[in-house]
Order: structure tokens, then C-alpha cells, then sequence
């Protein structure tokens, strides 16, 4: 039989810790709900932060709840002052009124 060189042992083990790894990252991550989770049971410390704030830029990716829920303002509110609002087709870097 002729020599195997070491790299050919190796290799397997390396891929199952890789593979080990991803599942790792990816369950334990949460996802975008575990952060949700963090920030709509503090909601006042959000609305301390935005007090005052008559406006808000939309950043990317953010929701119309996600919004309400950082600066402390119902959504009826927000939708109430921007009556051409699309809640469905936020842009990055669109301003929006969220007190009067």
C-alpha cells in the first residue's frame, strides 16, 4: 500500500468542523426575532432615547414597527402624520414624521 500523506486524513476532519461550526452559528444566532425580543421588552428605554425626535431616517431594513416600537409611538400614530406613507415600501433614507 503506498503512503497517505497526512493532509488526507486530515481533510475529513476538517470539513465536519466546519459543518459543526455553521450549525453552531446559525442556531445559536436567533436570528432577527432574538433581537426583536431584546428590544420590544425594553420599549420605554427606546422611547427615552427618541423623545423629542420629530422625525425619523429610515435606515435599511427597517419596519414600520420596528420604528413605532424605537421611538415609542403606535404605529396609528406614525401612519395618522404620514398619510402618504406606504408602510410596505419604506426606502432607506426616507424621512418620516413620528410626533407633531
Amino acid at each position: 500500500m503506498r503512503d497517505r500523506g497526512l493532509a488526507r486524513y486530515l481533510a475529513p476532519i476538517a470539513l465536519l468542523v466546519v459543518l459543526v461550526a455553521g450549525v453552531v452559528v446559525v442556531t445559536s444566532s436567533g436570528g432577527k426575532d432574538s433581537s426583536n425580543a431584546k428590544t420590544a421588552t425594553a420599549p420605554d428605554a427606546a422611547a427615552k432615547s427618541g423623545k423629542g425626535k420629530k422625525f425619523y431616517r429610515v435606515k435599511p431594513g427597517d419596519l414600520l414597527s420596528e420604528i413605532a416600537n424605537k421611538s415609542g409611538v403606535t404605529m396609528a400614530t406614525i401612519i395618522k402624520l404620514n398619510p402618504d406613507l406606504d408602510p410596505q415600501a419604506l426606502q432607506a433614507g426616507q424621512l418620516i414624521r413620528i410626533r407633531k
